[in-house]
């Protein structure tokens, strides 16, 4: 994003006086756009500092080869402690065992947090820490610094999503969507297991009156109007910025991945890209029924296997669950398809003139992306908000389809002939075609928001201007 006329540069003005830190929740799907975030605050000339273990720091500076150099000139990283715990055995069999992971070893960083804080607190005029919603225990001492004030940075869900599954349940205000939608709206029990509830529920109790405000991964196009991100403020006595969407600027390198050379031989919008966390979501069986349809469905496609947020962070091996695919796919998938079974740049590969659709279970990270990159998506839902996130885009943006009725039992086997539908239907027909339209004309509308001017670009000029007073 582009510094406009009326932001002086900050850093002759103001120095070191006002550092900003960023703490994020430590997995990838939240640190990746943490990062993001801080090189758009270190673009105005501020100081920022990052918080992180060290095997997720080492890998956060590793993927910043994709980023231009000056975007991290500002940008300290530090190593927070890392207390090994081990996983509780009775874990329920619906939580991933690595989300479990994340948590044990995170809920041993305040002590490491704190102590940074009270370091860097002799030396700035005011200290600004940005953190995610899922840190505010680790925060909580941030109240006990005279100079020092915070902000929720909520990367990983929709203003749409936030009030529909976290903030309707309390406020008693209606969801403003028309009466016919509203039918179709899926419901949110069943979709939330019940320790990642009660997760979210012991960080809600330490944000008090601590946050100063709140920063959106969204904005008013991406949401269909202001609407809920208007919502979100009801009752509290918070600034809201929506500075969406926070990504990646795009490289025309290709750094050394197959996956961008191979789409460079396709045809505009030809191939399919699929990728979600279905290794802890699906079973052997349901993977293979996705592979059955995949392929009946004779489209080119693109299937990253890889999840990062999969990884034992003590020895850095892959948690992914090792399967097989039917007898002969991956051989018949040869010069049509392509299997990554590596980390690859998930915005670069949905930026490609090849890419015609994704095939996605709507986590918010996918959904900035693909709107941005206006790519029309098919979504199937696992697990948490994505049921909303998929509402969003299907039913109101109108930019993809479902692979299932909402109402469809997330637990309930998906046969190939339906993911064969719904495949041809997106990739190989007139209303395919006309939804590929839509998403096109939204993701340029989403670029322009965050150009000089655009509302995106001003919502962050303003919480710049805002942290800077």
């Amino acid at each position: 994003m582009e510094n406009t006329q009326n932001i002086p540069n900050l850093k002759k003005q103001l120095g070191d006086e006002v550092v900003v830190v960023m703490v994020p929740f430590q997995t990838q799907s939240h640190l990746d756009p943490f990062l993001q975030f801080a090189c758009l605050i270190s673009s105005y000339g501020l100081s920022v500092h990052y918080l992180s273990l060290p095997s997720y720091n080492h890998d956060t500076k590793a993927r910043a080869t994709m980023l231009n150099p000056s975007d991290l000139v500002n940008i300290h990283f530090h190593d927070l402690e890392m207390i090994p715990t081990p996983l509780d055995p009775d874990i329920p069999s619906e939580v991933p065992k690595h989300f479990h992971l994340f948590w044990n070893v995170t809920m041993h960083l305040r002590e490491s947090i704190t102590s940074f804080l009270h370091d860097i607190s002799s030396k700035s005029r005011r200290i600004i820490m940005i953190h995610d919603c899922l840190m505010c225990y680790n925060v909580q001492d941030i109240s006990s610094f005279d100079n020092a004030e915070s902000y929720i940075f909520s990367p990983v869900i929709s203003a749409f999503g936030m009030y529909c599954d976290h903030l309707f349940p309390h406020v008693g205000l209606p969801i403003p969507i028309e009466q016919q939608l509203l039918q179709k709206l899926p419901s949110s029990e069943g979709w939330y297991c019940e320790e990642i509830m009660r997760i979210g529920s012991f960080q809600v109790q330490y944000i008090g009156k601590s946050s100063a405000g709140d920063i959106h991964n969204t904005s008013k196009i991406m949401e269909g109007s202001n609407t809920f991100i208007d919502l979100l403020g009801i009752g509290q006595d918070k600034k809201q910025w929506a500075i969406g969407p926070v990504l990646r600027p795009i490289k025309n390198e290709k750094n050394g991945f197959p996956c961008l050379d191979w789409l460079d031989k396709q045809p505009p919008n030809s191939v399919l890209y699929v990728s979600y966390d279905m290794l802890t979501s699906f079973s052997d069986e349901q993977i293979k029924e996705l592979a059955m349809g995949l392929e009946l469905s004779k489209q080119k496609l693109i299937w990253l296997l890889n999840d990062p947020d999969n990884t034992d962070i003590y020895l850095g091996a892959n948690l992914n669950r090792e399967f097989e695919f039917h007898a002969g796919f991956e051989e018949r998938l040869n010069g049509v398809g392509l299997l990554v079974r590596d980390w690859a740049p998930q915005t670069e590969i949905l930026a490609h003139s090849s890419i015609g659709g994704f095939l996605s279970a709507c986590d918010w990270t996918s959904c900035v992306e693909t709107i941005t990159m206006g790519v029309p998506i098919i979504a199937w839902p696992t697990h948490s908000d994505h049921p909303k996130n998929g509402f969003l885009l299907t039913e109101m943006l109108k930019i993809g389809l479902v692979i299932t009725e909402w109402d469809k039992k997330r637990d309930e086997m998906v046969t190939a002939s339906t993911i064969d539908n719904v495949v041809r239907k997106l990739m190989a027909s007139e209303e395919g075609d006309e939804i590929r339209k839509r998403a096109k004309e939204l993701g340029e509308a989403v670029r322009k928001s965050t150009e000089k001017g655009g509302a995106s670009q001003m919502e962050l000029d303003y919480f710049i201007a805002h942290i800077t007073r």
